[in-house]
């Protein structure tokens, strides 16, 4: 008889981490400011951050792109566990020996990933709370940064462009990843500053590169920014543009509630949203989008009603009566649950969040509900 020994699980990441910057360049651009007024804000010295943010992040960065829903649902939703395998425990940011289990492409696509969602949570703490995918810029000046921002000190001025680069290769080195946000930044996003895009004209832009060595754990976080040429002591005052009635365009702002929509399963809204912006057909006057407060550690959160049908027992889904649930038949809860499957993560929206700026958080539905 052979007996099999179970290899024990592997750790997850589940401390809080910080990263502290390693470097900031800010690199001159003529006019400066681009626009009147604009003052950037005080770069940060470091970001702290826990497994269920990173993932957040990275799943917002990815809902940005144009590709099915129900793509970019599943590559969105598989982001917290592969950081809580991948990355290691503890308060320093240290790569997981499991990362040798990918391949060098699939490594390279995770570190990318990683880079985006560092990238996200900077742009974060420094006030730009609205993004996009930047192929809104023109074709004709690709390469081009990855990301759109706005909001924060942009606000009433433009946009901003982010560029984002992650490396978990050996080579990885403080030199290199210096090196990196340097050469993005002037080459993905110099050249855009002072060019327009549909959500407002271009004043602002940042190169963030984030590296670590799989085996000597050693992590960078440079930054490249432009740099905002203070004025003469005796020349005039230029008048600042008028206070803005929002703080972002509507187009900005639909990219980012949908987005968050998307990661909350709320898939109505999003079809509405698509459709507000051209993207799809209009739907069913009729439609219902139920959601429900979750208390949690204190706090109270959104959840749409959608995400949460795999895990509610069926005597909660009356057929008949009011309330805030809509009538679901057993049918139909049978056929959300095949499509979902077993236990996952369900994105809420804190409450204050979601009746300010529709700030996703991430939480992880228990079995019992």
């Amino acid at each position: 008889m052979t007996i099999v020994t179970a290899a024990p699980a592997p750790a997850l990441w589940r401390a809080e981490k910080t990263v502290v910057r390693s470097g900031h360049r800010l690199h001159p651009h003529s006019p400066s400011p681009v626009s009147a007024g604009f003052a950037a804000p005080t770069m940060v010295g470091q970001i702290t951050f826990r497994p269920e943010a990173l993932a957040a992040s990275i799943a917002r960065t990815i809902t940005l792109r144009h590709a099915p829903v129900a793509l970019l649902d599943r590559w969105a939703r598989a982001q917290l566990l592969e950081v809580e395998y991948m990355v290691a425990d503890g308060a320093a940011f240290a790569l997981s020996p499991d990362l040798t289990a990918l391949a060098d492409a699939e490594r390279s696509a995770f570190a990318g990933r990683v880079g985006a969602g560092v990238t996200d949570l900077l742009m974060n703490a420094l006030g730009y709370a609205w993004r996009d995918n930047a192929m809104c810029l023109s074709s004709k000046l690709d390469p081009h940064a990855d990301f759109i921002y706005g909001g924060g000190a942009a606000s009433g001025h433009g946009v901003v462009l982010a560029e984002a680069h992650g490396s978990f290769a050996l080579a990885v080195t403080d030199g290199r990843i210096d090196g990196e946000a340097r050469r993005k930044y002037l080459r993905q996003v110099k050249p855009h500053i002072g060019s327009s895009c549909v959500h407002g004209k271009v004043i602002h832009g940042y190169s963030v590169a984030f590296g670590s060595h799989p085996t000597a754990h050693d992590t960078y976080l440079h930054v490249a920014e432009t740099k905002i040429t203070k004025g003469r002591k005796n020349a005039p005052p230029v008048a600042a543009p008028a206070p803005p009635l929002a703080p972002v365009t509507t187009t900005l702002a639909l990219a980012s509630h949908r987005s968050n929509f998307l990661l909350m399963g709320a898939y109505g809204v999003v079809a509405w949203i698509d459709w507000l912006r051209g993207a799809g057909e209009q739907p069913e006057d009729d439609f219902i989008a139920p959601f429900v407060t979750v208390e949690l550690a204190g706090r109270r959160f959104w959840v749409s009603l959608e995400a949460l049908l795999p895990y509610m027992r069926p005597w909660l889904f009356p057929d008949e009566g009011p309330g805030p649930w809509p009538p679901w038949h057993w049918e139909e809860f049978e056929r959300w649950r095949r499509r979902y499957g077993g236990p996952r993560n369900i994105f809420a929206m804190d409450e204050w969040a979601a009746k300010s700026e529709l700030a996703p958080v991430v939480w992880t539905a228990p079995r019992g509900i």
